[in-house]
């Protein structure tokens, strides 16, 4: 279920029997000559969007602009500040929670999100905290790439060349999606360099194409489709264990 393409009577019919809700949470950032510049938020959206297909689950619309300052020297990337970006997803939390929603599971395609995001999450137990309020309300965070399995079979598929940015991986993913879309260039060198991520002039002299350390030459729709498979049944099991969790009762 979509949240954006449902009305409210049938998220309020929703809550009746789960107080979960997934956010797929990404980026708008450069991937190098070949990948797309929504990767990062295409990703996980791509996986919550096949995993409601065949789950009884609720897919919020896409958190798609986060933490990309670095990206900012390669045209078409939008990038939020720490302070933004914590706030809105604060707000986002604050929303969802206000209709009855327990559980708001934060399902992440951009690694430079991390940190931001945990801080986010303290800041709102915190205010919770503060504020006296009843137990019932956790915050998850999961990269799609740590879902069971997803990264044992991305380091079949790509032993070599797969890197930390611009990841074959991720590139196969939206390959998969949007088959349409699917670039071509000649990478010089084949496999990227790898090193330190700072600021925005750093990362365009250093990584000269945007890619870290990748190949994406070797993705492929078909190997972005086993991703996609892998990754559909690993949330799913995730986001049923989530659910799952009982708070304990007050002492």
């Amino acid at each position: 279920m979509l949240l954006h393409l449902s009305t409210w009577q049938e998220v309020e019919a929703f809550l009746q029997r789960s107080k979960t809700v997934i956010v797929p949470i990404g980026s708008n950032e450069q991937h190098g000559p070949t990948g797309l510049l929504g990767t990062d938020w295409l990703c996980p959206e791509i996986i919550a969007h096949e995993a409601q297909k065949s789950a009884d689950i609720l897919v919020a619309p896409t958190f798609n602009v986060g933490m990309a300052q670095h990206h900012l020297g390669f045209p078409g990337t939008i990038s939020l500040r720490p302070s933004t970006f914590m706030a809105a997803i604060g707000d986002w939390c604050r929303s969802l929670a206000g209709h009855g929603f327990e559980k708001i599971y934060f399902l992440n395609g951009h690694g430079g999100n991390v940190a931001t995001i945990e801080a986010a999450f303290s800041e709102l137990y915190a205010e919770a905290s503060f504020a006296g309020r009843e137990r019932g309300f956790a915050l998850k965070l999961k990269n799609w790439w740590d879902l069971r399995g997803v990264n044992a079979l991305a380091n079949r598929q790509f032993p070599t060349g797969h890197g930390s940015h611009a990841t074959p991986s991720e590139i196969a993913v939206t390959q998969w999606a949007y088959p349409d879309a699917v670039k071509a260039a000649n990478y010089a060198p084949q496999i990227a360099p790898t090193g330190p991520i700072r600021e925005a002039l750093d990362f365009r002299a250093r990584y000269t194409d945007g890619r870290m350390g990748s190949d994406p030459a070797q993705a492929t729709p078909e190997k972005g489709g086993e991703l996609v498979k892998l990754a559909v049944e690993g949330l799913v099991a995730d986001v049923t264990d989530f659910s799952a969790e009982v708070f304990p009762a007050r002492g």
